[in-house]
C-alpha cells in the first residue's frame, strides 16, 4: 500500500527519521515543522494521513488537528499524535481535538506502519464514498451532506463481547448513561446476534480466556451485517502482536488496560461519529444510483434504466428459450386532464397510475415509465396468451375505478390502450419488440381506446 504522509515535528532529526523509515516503505512524504506550515499543505496537497507531533512552539499539536478536523477540506484525514506524551488525560485531550490514534516516542516501526497502513485504507474508502456522493451534489441529484462534527449525536447501539470477569461493568457503567449497550460473554452468541441485530459499534475483549479474540473480529468482519461496524478492542499494554495482527485484519480502535473511562467516551464518541458519516455516504450512494435509474415523478423505472437492462432480458430470455412479453401502455385522452384540471392533477393521476401497475404485476416484471404518459411493462416467463390476459386485468383495474386525487377535479374516469407483443424468433431484438407492440398500441387507438390490442405480425 502507498500513501501520502505529511510529518509535522518542530526538530529536525525526528522529521528526518520519520521521513527515511516511511520512503524506505515506498510512502510519498512531505514535511512541515510548524503548525501553520502543516495546515496549509495539507490543505493544498491532500495527505492520506498526518503524522504530527504535539509539542511545538507557536500553535501545538492539538490545535493543529482541531484545525485540520473543522475544515470541510482536511477534517476526513487522519491525525496521528506523535507524542512524548502518554498519559490518559493526554491522549483524551488528542481525541477531542480530533485525533484518530497516538504512537509514543521513540516510535516503533512495526506499530508505526500497521497504524498508517490501518487508516489510510480506511480513508480510501471513505474518500470512494465521498467521490461518489460529490458526483451526486454535482449532477444536483442530491444536497450535500458536509459533516459537521458541532453538532450532537443522538445515543449509540453498542455490543460488547467480555469475559463475565472482565471490565464489562466498568464499560457498561462508563457508556449506560450516553448509549444502549448489551453485553455477552459468550463469543458464538455474540457472534450470531451481531448478524441479526443493527448496532453500531462492536467492542470486543482480545483476550477473552475461552475463545480467539482475533478470529471473533475476523468473523465479525466476514459478516455482511458487521462488515461496516467499528470495532474496538481491549488489549493489554504488553500484548503489541496481537494488537497489529487486530488492526491489519481491520479493527478500527483499541484501548490499552486498565480502561480508562474518558479515553473510552472520547473513542467510542469518535467511532459512531465515522460510522454515521459513512452510513450517510453509502445511503448518498444507494440513493443515487437509484435515482439515476427510476422516474421521479412515478418511482417506476426510467427509459435509461429501460433501454439498458431489457436487452439482457431478451437475450437471456432467447438463450434458454424461454417466452417473454412486452406492453407499451397509454393513458388515454391524457392531455385533456392537464388542460382542463392543470398539470398538478396530471401528475397525481401518473402517480396513481404507477401505483395501480405496481399492484397489477409480479415481482419479476419490470414497470417503466418512457415518458408524458406513455409506460412500458416487460414480462418474463410470459407468452403472449398470459401476458393479453395480465393487460386485461390491468386495464379493467384503471377503467373500473375513477381515480380521486383531487378534490376539486372529483372522480376522474381514466382509461388506457395497451399493445403487447412477444418473443417469437431467436434474433428477436428488444426494438423488434417495441416497435411490434406500439403498431398494435397504434391499433388500439384506432380502434376506440381502452381496450388490449396483441400483435399480429
Amino acid at each position: 500500500m502507498t500513501a501520502r504522509v505529511l510529518v509535522v515535528d518542530d526538530i529536525l532529526a525526528n522529521v528526518k527519521l520519520l521521513e527515511a523509515k516511511l520512503t524506505a516503505e515506498y510512502f510519498e512524504v512531505i514535511t512541515a515543522m510548524n503548525g501553520a506550515d502543516a495546515l496549509e499543505l495539507a490543505q493544498r496537497n491532500q495527505p492520506d494521513i498526518v503524522l504530527l507531533d504535539v509539542m511545538m512552539p507557536g500553535m501545538d499539536g492539538f490545535e493543529v488537528c482541531r484545525r485540520l478536523k473543522s475544515s470541510p477540506q482536511t477534517m476526513h484525514i487522519p491525525v496521528v499524535m506523535v507524542t512524548a506524551l502518554d498519559q490518559p488525560s493526554d491522549r483524551v485531550q488528542g481525541l477531542d481535538a480530533g485525533a484518530d490514534d497516538f504512537l509514543t516516542k521513540p516510535v516503533n516501526d512495526v506499530a508505526l506502519f500497521a497504524r498508517v497502513k490501518s487508516l489510510v485504507r480506511l480513508k480510501m474508502l471513505t474518500d470512494e464514498l465521498r467521490s461518489r456522493a460529490a458526483t451526486s451534489e454535482t449532477m444536483g441529484l442530491l444536497e450535500d451532506i458536509t459533516e459537521d462534527p458541532s453538532v450532537s449525536q443522538p445515543p449509540g447501539r453498542i455490543l460488547l463481547v467480555d469475559d463475565p470477569d472482565g471490565s464489562g461493568e466498568r464499560i457498561v457503567s462508563t457508556l449506560e448513561d450516553d448509549h444502549s449497550i448489551e453485553v455477552f460473554d459468550d463469543p458464538q452468541q455474540a457472534l450470531f446476534a451481531a448478524a441479526e441485530n443493527d448496532w453500531e459499534m462492536i467492542i470486543v475483549n482480545l483476550n477473552l480466556s475461552n475463545y480467539d479474540g482475533l478470529r471473533l473480529c475476523s468473523q465479525l468482519r466476514s459478516l455482511e451485517r458487521t462488515r461496516a461496524h467499528p470495532i474496538l478492542v481491549l488489549v493489554e499494554p504488553d500484548d503489541t502482536a496481537r494488537l497489529l495482527r487486530a488492526l491489519d485484519i481491520g479493527v478500527h480502535d483499541y484501548l490499552l488496560r486498565p480502561v480508562d473511562r474518558n479515553e473510552l467516551k472520547a473513542r467510542v464518541k469518535t467511532q459512531l461519529r465515522k460510522r454515521r458519516y459513512a452510513e450517510r455516504l453509502r445511503s448518498n450512494v444507494a440513493q443515487s444510483m437509484e435515482m439515476a435509474v427510476t422516474d421521479s415523478l412515478t418511482g417506476l423505472y426510467n427509459r435509461r434504466y429501460m433501454e439498458g437492462h431489457l436487452g439482457t432480458l431478451v437475450n437471456h430470455a432467447a438463450k434458454r428459450g424461454k417466452a417473454i412479453s412486452l406492453m407499451v401502455v397509454d393513458i388515454d385522452f391524457f392531455k385533456a386532464v392537464n388542460d382542463n384540471h392543470g398539470h398538478d392533477v396530471g401528475d397525481e393521476v401518473l402517480k396513481e397510475f404507477a401505483r395501480r401497475i405496481r399492484q397489477g404485476i409480479r415481482g419479476i416484471d419490470m414497470a417503466c415509465r418512457l415518458g408524458g404518459e406513455e409506460f412500458v411493462l416487460v414480462l418474463p416467463d410470459t407468452d403472449m396468451s398470459l401476458a393479453y390476459a395480465i393487460g386485461e386485468r390491468l386495464r379493467q383495474s384503471i377503467a373500473g375505478v375513477p381515480f380521486e386525487v383531487d378534490k376539486k377535479a372529483g372522480p376522474l374516469s381514466i382509461t388506457i390502450s395497451i399493445g403487447v407483443s412477444t418473443l417469437e424468433q431467436a434474433d428477436d431484438d428488444p426494438d423488434t419488440l417495441i416497435k411490434r407492440a406500439d403498431k398494435a398500441l397504434y391499433r388500439a387507438k384506432r380502434d376506440g381506446r381502452n381496450r388490449v390490442v396483441a400483435d399480429a405480425a
